[in-house]
This record gives structure tokens, C-alpha cells and sequence, in this order.
């Protein structure tokens, strides 16, 4: 498959092939803040339900990485279908984890996506890119900790002009 940026020529520097390996993927998570983030989880196969995201993640990862931030953390999942359920939200209530509220349809505004794209590009730009999924694996968690938390850091800090941006553009007001 190849991708090029919107807006650019189809010439062989804006073009990046991609490996759909086989129509396979990989589903990953990771937690972010400034200066610390957790290790990244790959989904060891099959798709991430409510329970698999409470037993994998929220239990064994989130609940200590919140704790570790201290009492002024608020939780911010994306609005995926796992995330969203009646189970995980009582969890995070039951363990006193705050969360954001959170628009459908906003990934711009996660910074988690902006940071998920630097690594895609981390991936695409290696000289030798990885062939079968085992190999995608061990050049993700390869390339997560090799990620500069100065580049996450720089993503979350810039969410509130992100935010602002969008204000604007929809041309929504704030009264006093």
C-alpha cells in the first residue's frame, strides 16, 4: 500500500510504502505524561474486550502508573469500544481513577495519537523494515523506548493550543 501526505505530489520523497503484513496487525497500548510513560503492551492475539482491557491493562498497568503520578492524574482513554464500557468505567470509579471527559470523534486532541504517529514514522524510516508480525513486535517495543520522552513531552504540552485551534476553527465562542 502506499501513503502520502495530503496536500503533496505523488513523487517517490512524499511516498511510503506500507506492509499490510498480510493482513495481519498488531494492537499495542502504552500510557503517557510528561517526562515518564509506561512500557509499551503488545495484545498478544484476538481482540481487546472490556475484560481483556481491565485484566491486561487497567489492573496490572494503569491502576500503578496513577498511583506512581500522584492525586492530581486524570485518566484519558480514547473513546474505543473497550474503553467505553460499563465495566471499565465502574473499575476506574471503584479504584477512585479520575477520568476526562472525552468527545467522540477527537483524536487530534489525544496526544497519545500524535505520539502513536511518531512512531509509525520511527517504523517506516528504518532502513530494513520488519516482515512478519513477530518481527513488527520487537521493532515497536524496539523503537518505544527509544522514543524521545522530549518529543512526548512537546505533544502534551501542546494539546491546550491544539484545543484552542479547534475552538476557533469551529468558530465556538466562550462566555463570561
Amino acid at each position: 500500500m502506499i501513503w502520502r501526505v495530503p496536500g503533496t505530489l505523488y513523487r517517490a520523497p512524499n511516498i511510503v510504502e506500507r506492509d499490510h503484513y498480510r493482513g495481519g496487525g498488531l494492537l499495542a497500548w502504552a500510557g503517557i505524561a510528561t517526562n515518564c510513560r509506561t512500557d509499551l503492551y503488545v495484545f498478544a492475539g484476538g481482540s481487546v474486550t472490556a475484560v481483556r482491557y481491565g485484566d491486561e491493562i487497567l489492573h496490572p498497568l494503569v491502576r500503578p502508573f496513577i498511583a506512581a503520578m500522584g492525586t492530581d492524574t486524570i485518566f484519558m482513554n480514547d473513546n474505543s469500544r473497550p474503553h467505553r464500557a460499563r465495566l471499565v468505567r465502574s473499575y476506574l470509579e471503584s479504584e477512585t481513577i479520575p477520568q476526562m471527559a472525552w468527545p467522540a470523534k477527537s483524536p487530534d486532541l489525544n496526544p497519545i495519537e500524535h505520539v502513536w504517529d511518531m512512531l509509525r514514522r520511527r517504523i517506516a524510516g528504518r532502513s530494513a523494515p520488519p516482515g512478519p508480525l513477530h518481527e513488527l513486535q520487537q521493532a515497536l517495543l524496539q523503537e518505544w523506548v527509544l522514543l524521545p520522552q522530549k518529543a512526548t513531552n512537546y505533544t502534551i504540552a501542546s494539546m491546550p493550543r491544539h484545543c484552542q485551534a479547534c475552538i476557533s476553527a469551529k468558530g465556538y465562542r466562550t462566555r463570561y
